[in-house]
């Protein structure tokens, strides 16, 4: 039978890293262009940069998680024998989709942080055009969040699929 404490702790890490990832989301950096006291160019500034460290807090969570279900199924591959039939089945299918949507999760969140914490430092001239001033793209963040859902649900799939397969009848051959 699947331990319910596991479940109950991969849920809330889950629940911990999509919060995080839409926070992340709404507050991503912002840029505007501004003159010096001289007015002799333009530079951008930067607000706030809380959304790197929530995207990092939410990419840190989804791995514990992770780490967790994955230790408590022995990576499906390194405990004892399942019993052959459908959950088996099952947990193979869960276990390998789990793993695609954690890894395209973690990397919207890791390349969400990096482009965000990213500021240019390129300044302008009067007269010229004003300098780009590079902003992470809306969604990056949220593609993320998305993913940690999906994730979060195959995963505990996968271990109650994993646990039934480990409890069921016969014996493996």
């Amino acid at each position: 039978m699947a331990s319910k404490l596991v479940i109950a702790i991969v849920f809330i890490f889950d629940i911990i890293a999509f919060g995080l990832a839409i926070a992340a989301e709404q507050r991503r950096s912002k840029a505007q262009v501004v003159p010096d006291s001289e007015k002799n160019y333009t530079y951008c500034v930067y607000d706030s940069d809380i959304a790197t460290g929530f995207g990092v807090g939410a990419l840190l969570f989804l791995l514990a998680s992770q780490i967790l279900v994955m230790a408590a199924s022995k990576c499906f591959c390194c405990g004892p024998a399942l019993r052959p039939g459908g959950s088996r089945s099952c947990a193979l299918i869960l276990f390998l989709i789990s793993w695609v949507t954690f890894l395209i999760a973690e990397s919207c969140l890791m390349a969400g942080s990096v482009q965000n914490a990213y500021h240019t430092r390129y300044r302008g001239f009067f007269g010229e055009d004003p300098p780009s001033c590079q902003t992470l793209r809306k969604g990056v963040f949220g593609a993320g969040a998305a993913f940690v859902f999906f994730t979060g649900i195959l995963t505990e799939f996968y271990y109650i699929s994993y646990a039934k397969s480990k409890d069921a009848g016969l014996p493996p051959y």
